[in-house]
């Protein structure tokens, strides 16, 4: 193998996308980041569903409030230990550094999945966000799997073709309107349950008012999470709940998808700040949703398998649960339509990203006019990360064991040639998973730690069969290299970058509105403890909750005017402080904080 020289290298490397390149150190972030990455990106209005489904699946209250702890604790530490370190090692995206492991048949296979997977997250926030207009416009409920309302079906369209457009062409500016949105999300979410429950109370006790915590559990045990499908079966059990909440996210974090978002923090801690939306969206949300969920078939005497999010939303918050349903669906649908868009290009790498979202998108409007795939977009996420959590064993294997084991890293790359062990290691146990699952011996939801673990074993075992044993001196220094110039590369960068500018806005009015939208917030929290705590009976109660809807709505007028305009500012002021330091010409573009 002919070595390159260091000019070669930095020519190659100046041609390459950045996202093919190790992330800088000028580029890295800090916990905070992270932490109101994951609020924001897990509090959406797909949390409706996740709440309801629980319910229909037939967990008890001890269940949930213990299952989906433990659950939510595994993925925190999933993304701890196996995501970020690997992630702040590498400073690869999980499809780049998959490229290197294996490239190739295996690297398209997966990017392609990924893609259906993001655009199968994209359409059923879409759908979600339609449920909220379709009340509004009064189209027939669509209670079917399949769309039984030409409006419907229009209105589904409209917001896909929107979604897509934006994520296409406009994401900066959707990516700064989604940053505020986590905190509003966060205290909706929770004052829906709040202003439910003396309504729930009131169905399982007979009076709206509770006594303490034994009221709680008995209201939750006896109309919420009672233990019973509503076809009187018994339910998932405490396991079932762990397993699904678990399984959520495994695609993320045990698949290593979420390398992408790590792959800038600054320390592999950082992957505990992955709490904020296990906790305040995955186990908050869907417990408050739960509530919401059943609250809203007792007031309109419906079934909770057939409710829409948007009726739910309705009764819980007025018409400001439709903007829940809107924001929320829109914000997470764009950014799963983007990734979609990414995954997508990995398959097709001679189209643009735009392009390809484009088509994707094609793909995301058509899934949205059909109701179940919402309805069942528990299961669904669940099976995806099935289909890839051994992609993420793999990957487990090549950075960590095999140079534990006295083998080689990137081997095959190497070697120059297909990594059929990878390829085997990923369908072996996808294929015995499918046995499984036709033949009933496990439940979906207990799958993905089996699969993955024998992703772990079957690929060291092949690897070393294959070539990785073998010692590859030339093209270890070719990487070492690489890695030595991609570092002068990222200096250069960094001194053009003048991160020593202080762009805060300590200006008076930005703090201002700070505060106006802090105060917003706990204006309708706080009424929403009074809907709970001072309704003797249901005619008080309904009384309270109409006043909370009100407040509720203009609140989240002015929290949006307040953070935008703060939002804004802050932004003019950090490129006229670049500006400054710059002179007159400088472009640069600061980062969103």
């Amino acid at each position: 193998m002919s070595r390159k020289t260091p000019d070669e290298v930095d020519r190659e490397i100046a041609r390459m996308d950045s996202e093919q390149l190790p992330a800088g150190k000028h580029e890295l972030h800090g916990a905070g980041h992270f932490a109101g990455l994951y609020a924001a990106e897990n509090v959406a209005g797909t949390e409706f569903v996740f709440g309801a489904t629980f319910v229909i699946l037939g967990a008890g209250i001890w269940d949930v409030l213990i299952g989906l702890a433990v659950g939510n604790l595994l993925a925190v530490l999933s993304y701890r230990f196996l995501t970020a370190p690997i992630a702040t090692r590498t400073r690869l995206s999980v499809y780049t550094f998959l490229d290197r492991v294996a490239g190739g048949m295996t690297s398209k296979i997966y990017n392609g999945l990924n893609a259906v997977v993001f655009a199968i997250i994209s359409a059923a926030m879409i759908t979600v966000s339609a449920t909220a207009l379709r009340l509004i416009l009064d189209f027939p409920a669509q209670t079917e799997a399949y769309p039984t309302s030409v409006g419907f079906i229009v209105l589904a369209i409209v917001f896909g073709v929107v979604a897509v457009l934006v994520a296409a062409f406009g994401f900066n500016a959707l990516a700064e309107f989604a940053s505020i949105c986590g905190p509003w999300l966060m205290v909706m979410f929770a004052a829906g349950g709040i202003v439910l429950i003396p309504r729930v109370a009131d169905e399982a006790l007979g009076t709206t008012v509770m006594s303490g915590w034994s009221d709680f559990i008995a209201i939750g045990g006896d109309t919420v999470f009672t233990g019973k499908t509503p076809d009187g079966a018994d339910g998932i059990g405490l396991l079932g709940v762990i397993g699904y909440a678990w399984a959520a996210n495994t695609f993320a974090h045990a698949g290593l998808i979420d390398m992408s978002l790590f792959r800038y923090a600054k320390k592999s801690w950082y992957g505990y700040m992955s709490a904020t939306g296990m906790f305040l969206g995955h186990y908050m949300a869907w417990i408050s949703a739960g509530f919401m969920g059943a609250a809203t078939a007792a007031i309109t005497m419906k079934s909770i398998t057939v409710l829409e999010p948007g009726q739910v939303a309705l009764q819980a918050l007025g018409y400001a649960g439709f903007v829940v349903l809107v924001v929320g669906g829109w914000t997470t649908a764009n950014a799963n339509l983007y990734r979609a868009g990414l995954a997508g290009q990995g398959v097709f790498p001679q189209f643009s990203r735009a392009k390809v979202t484009l088509i994707v998108g094609g793909v995301v409007v058509v899934a949205a006019v059909f109701p179940f795939i919402y309805r069942g977009y528990l299961n669904l996420v669940t099976y995806a990360g099935i289909a890839l959590v051994p992609i993420g064993g793999i990957l487990f294997a090549e950075y960590w064991l095999l140079p534990r084991l006295g083998m080689t890293r990137y081997w095959a790359r190497y070697k120059g040639v297909q990594n059929v062990a990878a390829l085997l290691a990923w369908g072996i146990p996808l294929a015995a998973a499918a046995v499984v699952l036709v033949m009933g011996l496990v439940p979906v939801y207990f799958l993905f730690p089996p699969a993955w673990a024998l992703s772990v074993v079957l690929y060291v075992v092949l690897a070393k069969l294959m070539g990785a044993a073998e010692p590859y001196p030339d093209g270890k220094a070719a990487d070492e290299l690489f890695a030595e110039r991609v570092e002068v590369f990222h200096a250069q960068q960094a001194r053009e970058e003048p991160s020593e500018v202080d762009t805060r806005d300590r200006r008076t009015l930005t703090r201002v509105l700070r505060i106006v939208w802090m105060i917003v917030l706990v204006v309708i929290f706080a009424n929403a403890l009074i809907v709970l705590f001072s309704s003797p009976d249901l005619a008080t109660f309904e009384a309270h909750r109409d006043r909370f809807f009100l407040i509720a709505a203009v609140g989240t007028v002015l929290y949006f005017l307040a953070a935008y305009w703060e939002l804004r500012r802050r932004k003019a002021h950090a490129r006229q402080a670049l500006a400054v330091h710059d002179g007159p010409s400088s472009a640069r573009s600061p980062r969103l904080p």
